[in-house]
């Protein structure tokens, strides 16, 4: 084993039995074309696109069990874009470890977005043929597991407002009401927000803004609200009743 797969394999969080596998995983077709008899990385990039879409399809479906079939294509998408694959080959210096043609080592084929990102997947692919699924499942998670929880976030990232709106819309078919008050002079005013939903208060907020405080009582309802939603049902109780919501799931039964 070379010191400089070594280094590779430390950066990556596992280290081959078959050193060839790897290789072939960095082996680009222009160094193949230069090279009779070397096999090139297009085979371990098919088999490392399906190892990485399944685990993090897996993933993101287990750990948000509230997002919606959409938003977990969203999350999916994001994470094994090429883009997001390159950034992980850079982190990686995968680049550095290619095995390039002439041509393409001229062209700059070490820092080509397109070039990391497919051997990023050849390089999956061979850590499942390497030691099976479980290993490449944890590698996979191992750099990307940040990214997942990063898109899961959605565009609003942790801006609980959006996120409590989007879910109350869903699941109780109505929005989040807040009502602020603040106390104290005016330099150092306190503020304190409570979010009502279907008439209860299910968020309590404090912060030295507005802002803040709703966020705080957003994140206190949010998480209150993902409870109800699972599975599948909302005991919506009295105000619900007395909102026309059971009234109207009756008249669609």
């Amino acid at each position: 084993m070379t010191t400089e797969s070594s280094a590779l394999e430390a950066r990556l969080g596992y280290g081959f039995s078959a050193e060839e596998t790897l290789r072939r995983a960095l082996s680009h077709r222009s160094w193949c074309a230069e090279h009779p008899g070397e096999e090139s990385n297009e085979r371990l990039e098919f088999l490392g696109d399906a190892i990485l879409g399944l685990v993090v399809t897996d993933l993101v479906f287990r750990e948000y069990p509230t997002l919606p079939e959409g938003e977990l294509a969203k999350v999916r998408a994001a994470v094994v874009s090429a883009q997001t694959l390159a950034q992980v080959a850079v982190e990686l210096d995968l680049g550095e470890h290619m095995l390039l043609g002439r041509g393409e080592e001229l062209s700059g084929g070490r820092h080509k977005a397109s070039i990391l990102a497919d051997a990023m997947e050849a390089v999956i692919g061979a850590v499942y043929l390497d030691a099976g699924w479980e290993i490449a499942r944890g590698v996979v998670v191992g750099l990307l597991g940040d990214r997942i929880e990063e898109a899961a976030k959605g565009p609003g990232g942790r801006d609980f407002k959006t996120r409590l709106q989007e879910l109350s819309v869903q699941v109780l078919d109505e929005t989040p009401r807040y009502e602020v008050h603040d106390d104290g002079p005016d330099h150092a005013k306190e503020f304190h927000a409570t979010v009502y939903l279907r008439g209860d208060a299910r968020g309590i907020g404090h912060g030295s803004s507005k802002k803040q405080a709703e966020q705080e009582a957003a994140a206190q309802a949010w998480g209150w609200l993902q409870e109800q939603a699972a599975p599948f049902s909302l005991d919506v109780g009295t105000a619900g009743a007395e909102s026309g919501v059971d009234e109207r799931r009756g008249a669609d039964a």
